[in-house]
């Protein structure tokens, strides 16, 4: 049964292509309200994903439900109350970027200029509504897509790499349209690979590799998984040698920091010891992974393709 909480959730979905398991045993639970990342290098299984839960593709087995239905018997309850971009949009570019969004609402049955209008204004194109799609930028015209997928008022949004392609101004453009409709309520699936920009966008994430899950849960739960200190001192040989006797692994980052894998509660401990062995303290300070470090440690792999890292390991075993 699924949990009122939950937007969207999947029970062992697997999709295979003859022998290759494009998606292998996927179990998501995202909560309505969320901004929800879904991370993994290129082939990893998150269009094949998107696509099983739109409906586009069937699954080999397994199964999932929107919203409390379920993806493959009641895609009609779903349909009405979600939107979605997958890859490349495509538009008319002679047409202005009201009439696209004209001739789309016509042939779903729902030809609303009043929202027409709304959505342009909630995308930042109520300025542009009347040119033509041929003079916008590559920023508009994903602009264009999004409002394009608000025109049902969806209460789930798909997207899939949202920001591809973008230059730095598109990307920022973007990701504060996608922050926003996440504030206003609703809940918003992205597929990306720029992880500094799911990051700051995103509430809850998942990561998957080679169609399995890897990790998944709130940001901020994640990243708070792997904390360290940031030492600026001098010199690094007495850091090096205090931190051992704590049994702490160092990193030399720079030309007097070094970072300890120490929790941030043992900071007066460490500097208390390296200011008694003689070390000139500049600086100690926690550090949290970022999210780009913690998908690399996830998903990096031996020849044979299990994961090596400690941390991965770990996560499959849970």
């Amino acid at each position: 049964m699924l949990s009122q909480s939950l937007a969207i959730e999947t029970m062992g979905l697997s999709k295979h292509f003859g022998q290759h398991r494009a998606v292998d045993t996927l179990d998501l639970a995202i909560h309505q309200g969320s901004v929800f990342g879904f991370l993994g290098p290129n082939g990893a299984g998150k269009t094949t994903t998107i696509r099983m839960l739109l409906g586009l593709i069937r699954p080999t087995s397994g199964g999932g439900r929107i919203l409390g239905h379920d993806i493959m018997h009641e895609r009609a309850a779903i349909l009405p109350h979600i939107g979605a971009i997958v890859e490349s949009p495509a538009f008319y570019l002679y047409l202005s970027g009201r009439d696209n969004l004209r001739a789309l609402g016509r042939t779903v049955g729902n030809e609303d200029m009043h929202r027409i209008a709304e959505v342009l204004d909630k995308v930042g194109l109520a300025d542009r509504a009347r040119d033509k799609v041929r003079t916008y930028s590559l920023g508009m015209k994903q602009r264009l897509a999004i409002a394009a997928a608000l025109l049902n008022n969806p209460q789930i949004i798909f997207l899939d790499e949202p920001t591809n392609g973008l230059d730095p101004a598109g990307t920022v453009e973007i990701r504060e349209l996608i922050s926003q409709l996440g504030a206003s309520g609703h809940t918003i699936f992205i597929s990306s690979h720029l992880l500094h920009e799911v990051e700051q966008m995103c509430t809850e994430v998942a990561i998957i590799n080679h169609g399995k899950m890897v990790t998944e849960g709130r940001v901020t739960g994640l990243l708070r998984q792997d904390t360290s200190l940031l030492v600026e001192a001098e010199p690094l040989s007495i850091v090096q040698e205090v931190s051992e006797r704590f049994g702490a692994s160092t990193q030399v980052v720079g030309p007097r920091s070094v970072k300890v894998a120490l929790p941030p509660e043992r900071t007066p401990e460490l500097m208390t010891a390296l200011v008694s062995a003689g070390a000139q303290v500049y600086q100690i300070a926690p550090q949290h992974s970022s999210l780009e470090q913690l998908f690399l440690e996830l998903t990096n792999e031996s020849h044979n393709g299990q994961p090596t890292s400690s941390v991965a390991m770990a996560t499959e075993r849970k």
